[in-house]
């Protein structure tokens, strides 16, 4: 973990409302020279606290107005079952996330989609993943809040 100043958190707030945002307009709104700021980007990046630049699909534009959570119960728990089944999960590219859960369920799946029919294609997918033993599918009625951002 890097110890982050005043300034690391604006780069970060800013860089995360305007990923395109040009490092003189970034300069510019932090109050440093644009060299300096280059720097503290590239040291951001270089340590990890900034993974990547991504642009985001508004789900309902893209006709995709489905969300679905997956629990997800395997039959073992073994370091084999679980890593045959994150491999397969990883590679299933309708899987948005994939999280290793304490609790009743091992996994916690999102899945977005178009419809009901879609989520059927989707499920028999998912009903081949190794080690499956059961899955409980809720859908989302309404998005309350989602963000794609960290506050700093």
């Amino acid at each position: 973990m890097i110890d982050l100043d005043a300034v690391d958190r604006k780069i970060l707030n800013l860089l995360q409302a305007d990923g395109r945002m040009t490092n003189a307009e970034l300069a510019e709104r932090i109050h440093l020279s644009p060299s300096a700021c280059l720097r503290r980007v590239r040291r951001l990046e270089d340590t990890g606290i900034i993974g990547h630049y991504a642009m985001i699909v508004d789900e309902a534009t893209a006709g995709r107005t489905c969300n679905v959570f997956l629990e997800v119960t395997l039959n073992s728990q073994t370091e084999e079952a679980l890593a045959a089944f994150e491999e397969a999960a990883v590679e299933c590219p309708d899987v948005m996330a994939c999280y290793l859960m304490s609790g009743d369920a091992d996994y916690l799946l999102h899945v977005v989609v178009a419809d009901t029919s879609d989520y059927e294609r989707v499920h028999k997918l998912v009903a081949r993943l190794p080690g499956l033993a059961r899955t409980r599918s809720s859908f989302v009625l309404r998005k309350v809040c989602k963000r794609s951002t960290i506050a700093f």
